[in-house]
Order: C-alpha cells, then sequence, then structure tokens
C-alpha cells in the first residue's frame, strides 16, 4: 500500500481545505496563511468579548495554535474553518470572561476573610494588617487580567502549572513565563513591604 502523499504547498490563493490538510501535515507555512486570512476575524471577535486587547492577542494566538496541535478537532464536513475559528476563539474569550467573574469573586471572598480575621488584632497590628491587605490587592489589579488569572489559579485553585497548561490549551512554556512574569512584577510592585 502507497502512502498518502504530501499535500500540496500552499499559498494566498489556496483554498481553506488544501490549508486545512497542510496544517494536518504540519506544513508551517499553512499556518502562516492561516492566520494572514482569519488572524483579524479571531482577532476582532475576541476584542468584542473581551474588551481587552492583550487578552484578545493571547486567545487569537492560542486558537490557531490549538488548531495547528489538534487539528482533529476541526471537521470540515461540519462547516466553514472561518466559522469553526470563529467559534473557537468566542468559547475561548467567555472562557476568559468567567474566569475573570471567579476571580473577582475569590478576591472578594479572601477580602472578607482577612478583614474578618483582622478584627480579632490588636489596634497596631490591625493597621498593619490592613495596609498590607490593601498594598496587595492594589499590586494585583495592577497586573494584567492573564497575570492576575494565572497567579489566582496556580494559588486559590492549587493547580500545577502543567494542569494549568492542559486545561487551557496552553504550551507548558507559555504558562511558565507568564507566571514567571507575573510573580515579578507582584514582587516589583511590593518590594517595599520585604
Amino acid at each position: 500500500m502507497d502512502p498518502m502523499p504530501a499535500p500540496p504547498a500552499v499559498d494566498e490563493k489556496s483554498t481553506d481545505l488544501e490549508i486545512f490538510l497542510a496544517i494536518q501535515a504540519q506544513q508551517v507555512k499553512a499556518l502562516d496563511v492561516l492566520y494572514g486570512r482569519y488572524g483579524r476575524l479571531v482577532y476582532s471577535t475576541a476584542v468584542k468579548i473581551l474588551n481587552n486587547i492583550e487578552e484578545a492577542e493571547d486567545v487569537t494566538q492560542e486558537t490557531f495554535l490549538r488548531l495547528w496541535q489538534r487539528s482533529e478537532i476541526y471537521q470540515p464536513k461540519r462547516g466553514s474553518l472561518s466559522s469553526f475559528l470563529i467559534t473557537l476563539a468566542r468559547s475561548r474569550s467567555i472562557d476568559r470572561v468567567r474566569s475573570r467573574k471567579s476571580s473577582q469573586q475569590k478576591l472578594l471572598r479572601i477580602q472578607t476573610v482577612a478583614d474578618c480575621v483582622s478584627t480579632y488584632n490588636p489596634p497596631l497590628e490591625f493597621v498593619t494588617v490592613q495596609e498590607r491587605s490593601h498594598l496587595v490587592r492594589e499590586a494585583l489589579q495592577q497586573l494584567s487580567p492573564a497575570d492576575r488569572q494565572i497567579l489566582e489559579t496556580a494559588y486559590y485553585e492549587e493547580l500545577s502549572q502543567s494542569e494549568i497548561a492542559e486545561r487551557d490549551g496552553v504550551p507548558l512554556g507559555t504558562v511558565k513565563s507568564r507566571a514567571r512574569q507575573a510573580l515579578k512584577k507582584l514582587r516589583i510592585a511590593l518590594d517595599h513591604l520585604i
């Protein structure tokens, strides 16, 4: 039995199906052509939902990367490639909005607990704890939503970086880099407390 022939090289004139077949064959040029064709569409979908440029860029990258890494998730018989990419971007964006709301609720619960605990401290200690709590909250708010989310997921949900990467469909290296950068920014913001 002869092996399946490799799909032909793609260019801007190739059909979506030809590009998709080349992506399945791991032709990097195909991903580049697909991004050139639908990158703005995916990005604008994410921006409308997230109202955040940085997060929309992340979602756009994640959308195309997901198709590259797991091309079997798209089935040409079920609809166009552009519709699939928009649906995937919309889904990832909505997940981020939900995660944002969940994170805000967690921070509120933490603040409530901190307020309750701090009421048992002597007056001077109460002021110090309140001040530090306020400074930490401010420092967290200065982080981008993506940076804040990675720290909250790691510390409050107690997920490892590998688990975060798997759950969010993001490369492990990206998760590690984001976590390192987020901690660095937080450390700089709180340097005067240490």
